[in-house]
């Protein structure tokens, strides 16, 4: 089940009447085709990347970390990062990790500084080590060690400033039900509540009422995994997981993301059969009611795009991952529109962030090609 093994007309007068009518049509025809946005290559990465993370510092800039190159290559990830300059719109090679990692996570702190923890750092090594980036000194430094080895966890930031990691698999890719808090105070990790199902490849949503929603994900391998409907939630003020109902269709491998309305989209994913089961569905969460609802699908199937998923500054979704092209959610109508422009492939385990300036930075995965399953250093620029 692991995100790391990639399977696979009439007289004079009546000529300008009759065409300016026909101009001004397929002018709203073409605003309308545009109306969700385009994507556009830009400069490429310096390292073909998937399973890497994407950060927006406080200075503007993009910290792109780890990763790995593709099929065949995912027992090296790269200790390698890089940051993207909207100003110059170009990449530039950055400090290196402290070791190689993918499917880890990477999540800016309050004080500006980002937290680099678990993933893959070799072919069945999944690691404890966690360390924090400096933009001011363009640097890695080890921080506290968490208590338990995980990759493809999950890494929320609290309203308080401490960091959730929850779940995730172990080295020997067992699924994992408990959880620990990071605190930035101490640098140091601890145990905290324990969630009722061991879970991997799930996601976890920041509420604005402080607790975070857990969806999904499963344990196992492939092809015998379980995949589950159920989700809970984490309060932060008693350290605790409570049943959170069931999703409409069990997923893992999907995609979820905050709202402006404070319900939680959720897109994608598959069930226990993987490539074979990927789903275009979606649904939302209503934390007022505690309930799961369908809204529109997305125009293709997709799944592996848990950080390819953003809210824009106008309140809709970009979903760039997991599938050639883009599209758009928009809350207000439940619909989703393809956005203009090519990703070239189905993109799996990119990373897009919201730039300061409202655009978007889309980065890397790997696909499906008649060589395997390469990673790509590609990188394209979405304007809303």
């Amino acid at each position: 089940m692991q995100w790391r093994h990639a399977k696979r007309t009439g007289g004079l007068l009546l000529i300008p009447l009759m065409v300016l009518p026909l101009w001004g049509f397929i002018g709203r025809g073409s605003a309308s085709s545009s109306a969700s946005g385009s994507v556009a290559e830009t400069a490429r990465m310096h390292e073909a990347r998937a399973s890497h993370t994407s950060t927006l510092l406080p200075n503007g800039k993009v910290l792109i970390a780890g990763g790995f190159g593709g099929s065949g290559t995912e027992s090296h990830p790269y200790p390698t990062t890089e940051l993207y300059d909207p100003q110059s719109q170009s990449f530039e090679l950055a400090g290196n990790m402290t070791i190689g990692r993918s499917g880890h996570t990477a999540i800016l702190l309050k004080s500006g500084k980002v937290l680099i923890v678990g993933g893959w750092t070799g072919r069945y090594e999944a690691r404890r080590a966690a360390e924090l980036y400096d933009p001011a000194t363009n640097s890695f430094t080890p921080t506290g060690n968490m208590v338990i080895e995980r990759a493809g966890n999950t890494a929320t930031l609290l309203a308080d400033g401490r960091v959730l990691l929850a779940g995730g698999v172990d080295r020997n890719e067992n699924a994992l039900a408990s959880a620990e808090l990071y605190d930035p105070a101490t640098g140091s990790f601890s145990l905290t509540g324990a969630m009722a199902d061991p879970r991997g490849a799930h996601t976890a949503t920041a509420l604005k009422n402080g607790r975070v929603l857990i969806a999904g994900g499963g344990s196992g391998r492939y092809p015998s995994q379980t995949v589950y409907r159920s989700a809970e939630l984490f309060d932060p003020a008693t350290g605790k997981f409570t049943a959170a109902g069931q999703m409409n269709i069990a997923r893992h491998k999907h995609a979820a993301v905050l709202l402006a309305s404070g319900k939680v989209l959720i897109v994608g994913g598959s069930d226990n059969r993987d490539w074979h089961g990927e789903y275009s569905s979606a649904e939302l969460y209503d934390p007022a009611t505690g309930t799961f609802s369908a809204t529109g699908s997305m125009s293709t199937s997709r799944f592996k795009l848990p950080q390819a998923v953003v809210l824009l500054k106008n309140g809709k979704v970009l979903i760039s991952g997991g599938g050639s092209f883009a599209e758009v959610y928009d809350e207000a109508t439940g619909n989703f529109t393809k956005v203009e422009g090519s990703l070239g492939a189905a993109r799996l385990f990119a990373s897009t962030t919201l730039l300061s300036n409202g655009k978007a930075l889309i980065t890397g995965g790997y696909s499906v090609s008649g060589n395997g399953l390469p990673s790509t250093a590609a990188a394209w620029i979405y304007q809303p």
